[in-house]
């Protein structure tokens, strides 16, 4: 635990520097914000890219080997079940909690924000005018396993892995024993890999934030507080549903868990991408005493089906919008909102900005103007942060609820 508390340190320090650089930047050097947030982000570029180069193999080893020493395919059927119970759920409670506060609190009616330029939004226009059913069947189906590698398409990788998984359990152990070991030491050494990568999560976090401030200064912070308030106290009811499940379901173990992936969850927050703590949540998961088969299952399922604090987060930035607008919404208008949404987030994953993507889509779907998201793009980086650190907990919850579920819950940590 040691390693893991010094990088925890180390990415508070960077968190801090990085607010203080970029302000110092844009109080004393104005004119120079936008170069300087253009270099230091490339930091935060680096990191990213460090952990997107090994996503794709992770996922296509441990999702086969998972599913392969599985070799009983009631099994296979019954953890994914089980996991898809927890993500339809999950998903379900975390819209239903964005719409009822985001009615109850009003941020669109007690904000005073200047209607923006939709000049800002147009390439997230652009790009909802093409969401359709067709376009969700083409995004989960790949056509091309290479082509899903290259592109980091997680959902096609872990469709194809599922299916070459199930084929390799049904080859029989002799045939599929030597692929089996290849791509669990190929598995192993990438995760050996990330504890690398991990340690250039803090300059990753440095530049991220520094970029951010910079540009913005403090003042976005107050331009905005009302939104923000709002938004970070939705997520607060939604951690108090889903550690409140976690704790009846995991017990006092819950708290051991939360102390494992603290850094993943600070990770999450700063660099706003759930994707890039995906390698060491793994290796936390597995070190807190989940079964590493159900983890190499379920965890690349939930980075595509159980994003709960994006859901919310459609949600509420939806009425929000058409509170700004004035526009009324009746109760059964948006509850089929909600179920449009429930719909349309499935599969995006990967996509990027992905949540305000869908937001463009059903706003256009329901009558409120989709311009409005120009008014939410400036925070949505900070608004980011917190669902991205929110979809963390909510797979690392997924995946331990279901090992326990499945007696494959070690009572005691082993080490990976």
């Amino acid at each position: 635990m040691k390693g893991q508390n010094k990088l925890f340190i180390a990415i508070i320090v960077a968190l801090i520097l990085g607010v203080v650089i970029g302000g110092i930047v844009h109080i004393k050097y104005p004119e120079s914000a936008e170069p300087f947030s253009k270099n230091i982000k490339l930091l935060g570029t680096v990191f990213i890219r460090l952990v997107q180069m090994i996503i794709a193999p992770l996922v296509f080893t441990t999702l086969v080997v998972g599913i392969a020493k599985m070799s009983d395919i009631k099994m296979i059927g019954r953890v994914g079940t089980k996991a898809m119970l927890w993500f339809i759920s999950a998903s379900l409670v975390s819209l239903f909690i964005g719409l009822m506060l985001v009615n109850w609190l009003e941020p669109g009616h007690v904000t005073k924000l200047p209607i923006q330029d939709a000049a800002a939004a147009e390439d997230l226009l652009k790009s909802s005018k093409g969401f359709s059913l067709e376009d969700f069947v083409k995004h989960m189906i790949p056509k091309s396993l290479f082509e899903a590698f290259a592109t980091n398409e997680v959902l096609q990788i872990v469709v194809f892995s599922i299916m070459f998984g199930v084929a390799l359990a049904n080859l029989g152990e002799e045939y599929s024993k030597p692929v089996v070991k290849l791509f669990d030491i190929i598995a192993h050494a990438i995760l050996k890999m990330v504890a690398y990568i991990m340690w250039f999560a803090p300059f990753g976090v440095l530049g991220a934030i520094a970029a951010v401030v910079a540009m913005n200064g403090f003042q976005i912070f107050i331009v905005y507080a009302v939104y923000l308030r709002d938004f970070f106290f939705a997520l607060a009811v939604l951690w108090l549903v889903l550690l409140l499940v976690g704790y009846l379901i995991l017990g006092k173990r819950l708290f051991e868990l939360l102390k494992r992936i603290k850094a993943p969850l600070l990770i999450a927050f700063s660099t706003t991408s759930s994707e890039a703590v995906f390698p060491k949540l793994v290796e936390e998961l597995e070190k807190f005493g989940c079964n590493n088969r159900v983890v190499s299952f379920i965890l690349p399922l939930g980075y595509s089906f159980n994003l709960d604090g994006s859901m919310m987060y459609m949600t509420f930035a939806s009425i929000f919008i058409a509170q700004i607008y004035g526009i009324e919404m009746s109760l059964g208008q948006q509850i089929t909102m909600l179920l449009v949404l429930m719909l349309t987030s499935k599969g995006i994953a990967g996509v990027p900005r992905a949540s305000l993507v869908i937001i463009v889509a059903t706003c256009s779907m329901f009558g409120i103007p989709p311009e409005g998201i120009a008014l939410i793009l400036p925070i949505d980086h900070f608004c980011d942060m917190g669902r991205s650190m929110t979809n963390v907990l909510g797979n690392a919850l997924a995946t331990s609820a279901v090992s326990k579920w499945e007696g494959q819950l070690e009572n005691t940590p082993q080490e990976v």
